[in-house]
């Protein structure tokens, strides 16, 4: 099933997941002998291998009252951890064999008017990458041989769940754009994260975040929630995604929060209590997928089915999903929109190497956490973003990026734009970067050489991008110009690279205006104009100015004056994103008369002159 396929049958029904395959596993009191001996008891994945009549038990128990979608007994089929039982080596095999056990029960109860679905469980391993436990490549390389077996094996979807570390889930994504790309059958992909009692995911991630990652990944067809408590702790974070997902919305609770009696978890949830939240999930927010986790039996997903039933035979369709998203990137913790009301969004520019003096001597220093300091400082001046360059000379740019992201990913609030012209650096960022992050920057100076590296790797981990107004014959510097380059990378990143109009931040370019260089007389308002053109013409794409190169070689004060007056009018004219030091911009009002006068004349070209 493609994602398409799933798209058109959730136009016009609620599809119906299983319950918790775990608590039904042990509601049939398995001994020892029936994982493979002691060594392995716990192990419920090994039981596709000793005991396949076990999982084949609980997909005919959901089967028969009447689920559209089975999963597979891989939750954590993961060489990772299999690894703790010694079974690493058989990842491929145990997960090849859930999938046929699911397939075959499947198949054993679909019919012409219903068919049944296996859906292949990906769990999230027992590391979290954002905090060191594991190298990205490692987890990902470890889920490629999950996705393998799954897929080959008969799974008509897969379904990466309980996430709990954005980083995780993007090492689970790449793993099946990789397999995807290398001839694997393509299938439709759900992701499902985990929202702990207190409110946000285990590393602290807000649904908000959560939603904003996951959002740009064409692969991923529908994405929700699961585990962790019941559909009441869940309810306004359901509420959430139903109003701003553009994707179908998917919620599996536990039934209700786990109490340990004896030591077990006991879930106290009743059927009907789950019908009721259910009912409101899917009747008064719009969620299209329903299913249960942790607890939940047969008996309860049997109430799921009737209020699919209802629904589907009374031709409710889902309530229509909302495609007016608003664009935004995010750390691993919050998410900021592309566009503020009112504008700009800032883009700190103190982190960079090649611009801030400090930033460059805490590097040299190997000050890491000076860095990160000076990170949290520009939050408190105001930046919504964080330009992040570390690239001097004599220094390996790979080694000294890879030190900043392990730390600014966890401990900077703000989301990043990774500034780099090495495609392995901007590679190596986005490896440990959980939330959503801007690359800085493709051109066409090369022809299409930078955007065949660089959108690549935007698709692969999710990330928007600055496009440059420079092709093959320099930087463009009339309206007209600026323009006719902007829309040629427009053209080529949606038709050939796969990128999306939402996903591009175009620079029109800023030039120097206090150099009395003629050729750049104009520079100020046709850069403007330019980006009033891109405005009006992609009106779902982004513009972006790095403000204080207009100002460059002026004193201070006069800096201070142009960059505010400059952003004034570059914000009029539709701008988005401004690269500034946000402590150095100040209101109109606060410059006096004759200076603004200055400025304005000095952008627009409206100088006077006076015979002395």
């Amino acid at each position: 099933m493609t994602g398409k396929e799933l798209l058109k049958i959730l136009d016009g029904r609620i599809l119906v997941f299983d319950g918790a395959t775990g608590t039904s596993l042990q509601n049939q009191n398995l001994v020892e002998e029936d994982f493979g001996g002691e060594a392995f008891l716990g192990c419920n994945e090994n039981l596709n291998i000793t005991c396949p009549a076990a999982p084949g038990k609980v997909h005919r128990g959901f089967l028969e009252v009447g689920v559209d979608v089975i999963e597979t007994n891989s939750f954590g089929g993961t060489s990772i951890v299999l690894a703790e039982y010694g079974l690493a080596e058989r990842a491929y095999e145990i997960n090849h064999a859930a999938a046929e056990i699911a397939r075959r029960t499947a198949d054993e109860y679909s019919t012409p008017d219903h068919a049944r679905y296996v859906a292949g469980s990906m769990g999230p391993t027992t590391k979290l990458p954002s905090l060191g436990h594991i190298e990205f490549d490692a987890m990902k390389d470890a889920y490629k041989e999950q996705v393998k077996g799954l897929i080959n094996g008969g799974v008509d979807l897969l379904i990466v769940e309980t996430c709990q570390d954005l980083l995780q889930t993007k090492a689970a994504l790449a793993a099946m754009q990789e397999c995807f790309a290398e001839g694997i059958r393509e299938v439709a992909v759900i992701v499902s994260i985990t929202i702990e009692t207190m409110g946000t995911m285990l590393m602290g991630t807000e649904i908000a975040a959560a939603l904003t990652t996951i959002e740009p990944y064409s692969i991923v067809t529908v994405f929700g929630m699961n585990c962790a408590t019941g559909p009441k702790e869940m309810e306004e974070n359901v509420r959430y995604l139903c109003e701003n997902s553009p994707k179908p919305v998917f919620v599996m609770p536990n039934a209700g929060l786990p109490e340990n009696i004896g030591g077990k978890a006991c879930y106290h949830l009743t059927p009907d209590e789950l019908e009721f939240w259910m009912n409101r999930f899917v009747k008064d927010f719009g969620v299209s997928v329903i299913g249960g986790c942790c607890g939940t039996t047969p008996e309860h997903i049997s109430r799921l089915v009737k209020i699919a039933s209802n629904l589907n035979s009374a031709n409710i369709p889902p309530k229509k999903r909302n495609y007016d998203y608003t664009p935004s990137v995010s750390s691993i913790y919050s998410n900021v929109a592309l566009h503020l009301d009112p504008p700009p969004v800032i883009v700190g520019e103190r982190c960079n190497a090649n611009g801030s003096k400090k930033f460059k001597e805490l590097l040299l220093a190997g000050d890491y956490d000076g860095m990160v300091q000076l990170a949290k400082e520009q939050m408190k001046e105001g930046a919504h973003v964080l330009d992040v360059c570390v690239a001097y000379v004599g220094r390996d740019e790979v080694r000294d990026m890879i030190e900043v992201m392990k730390r600014f990913n966890t401990q900077v609030a703000l989301p990043l734009m990774i500034d780099s012209t090495e495609y392995c650096v901007i590679e190596e960022a986005l490896k440990r970067y959980a939330g959503r992050a801007i690359v800085n920057s493709i051109n066409l100076e090369d022809g299409e050489e930078r955007m065949k590296k660089v959108l690549p790797l935007c698709k692969k981990y999710g990330a928007a991008v600055i496009a440059l107004t420079i092709d093959e014959s320099g930087m463009a510097k009339t309206r007209e110009k600026k323009f006719e380059v902007a829309k040629r990378i427009h053209d080529l990143a949606i038709s050939k690279y796969g990128m999306r109009e939402d996903d591009l931040i175009y620079d029109t370019l800023t030039f120097t205006l206090g150099s009395g260089d003629e050729e750049f007389r104009n520079a100020g308002v046709e850069t403007i104009e330019a980006v009033r053109m891109i405005k009006a013409a992609f009106p779902r794409s982004h513009t972006l100015l790095g403000v204080s190169n207009s100002s460059f070689g002026l004193n201070q004060a006069a800096r201070h004056a142009l960059n505010s007056v400059f952003l004034h009018y570059a914000v009029e004219a539709g701008l988005d994103l401004a690269i500034v030091n946000a402590q150095k911009i100040m209101p109109l009002y606060k410059i006096d008369e004759r200076g603004r006068e200055v400025c304005k004349e000095l952008i627009f070209d409206e100088r006077k002159f006076e015979t002395v």
